[in-house]
């Protein structure tokens, strides 16, 4: 097990939004303030982690027919407890989330880890994992929600600064006046827009070092 390799792919080389490509449609919709993707960061980041761990401690007796199933039964357990505990504590990050708490269930990422890494590796490295692609996945939301918060109302911190019934009700940090801002980054063609943007620049830095990488070893193998 190489945690520090599992680092570097959870949040670069194998981000599971900006390089697999999962878990957009989410990621496009509750982008609009930094409250709902530090909530929704950390919901996915809980669950897929909490997912890895019972998936692989039971990756020897799972019938392979009935696998998928039985990685929706698990997923559906935790999204349960995460979505309850929310309506508890933080009713009002799972008021502005709404049915995107639930639709975890389905989100390709959680999926993916278990079908593709949990399920032929040990608790250990698929715990690092959870960790990982899910700290990937937070930084992917806040990122977005930064950029499209800041240039299309031009603000900072919604839901978190400036409370005053407690969180989510903030106000949030106010550089530049909104009518001043890209409202269509509010939008949903909004997040569309971002995430794309995003995508091209990974892909870009991505190659780059690929590429210093081929010229590294061809100047090695002259020498």
């Amino acid at each position: 097990m190489n945690i520090k390799q599992q680092f570097k792919e959870g949040l670069i080389t194998n981000n599971p939004v900006l390089v697999q490509l999962l878990g957009m449609c989410a990621t496009m919709a509750i982008t609009t303030s930094l409250f709902n993707g530090i909530g929704m960061g950390f919901s996915v980041l809980i669950i897929l982690t909490c997912c890895n761990v019972v998936i692989s401690l039971i990756r020897k007796i799972i019938p392979n027919d009935i696998r998928l199933a039985i990685f929706v039964l698990v997923i559906a357990g935790f999204v349960t407890i995460v979505d309850l505990v929310l309506q508890a504590f933080i009713p009002a990050l799972s008021e502005s989330l709404g049915v995107f708490i639930p639709l975890i269930v389905v989100n390709c990422i959680i999926i993916g880890r278990a079908e593709a890494f949990c399920q032929k590796n040990p608790v250990g490295a698929s715990f690092f994992d959870g960790i990982f692609q899910g700290l990937g996945y937070t930084c992917v939301l806040i990122c977005m929600c930064v950029i499209r918060e800041f240039l299309g109302k031009g603000s900072f911190g919604s839901g978190i600064f400036n409370t005053t019934n407690g969180i989510g009700t903030g106000s949030g940090i106010h550089i530049f006046p909104s009518e001043y801002g890209a409202l269509v980054l509010t939008l949903p063609i909004g997040g569309f827009i971002t995430l794309g943007c995003l995508i091209a620049l990974m892909q870009y830095v991505l190659k780059k070092n690929e590429k210093k990488k081929e010229a590294k070893e061809k100047e090695g193998a002259n020498v």
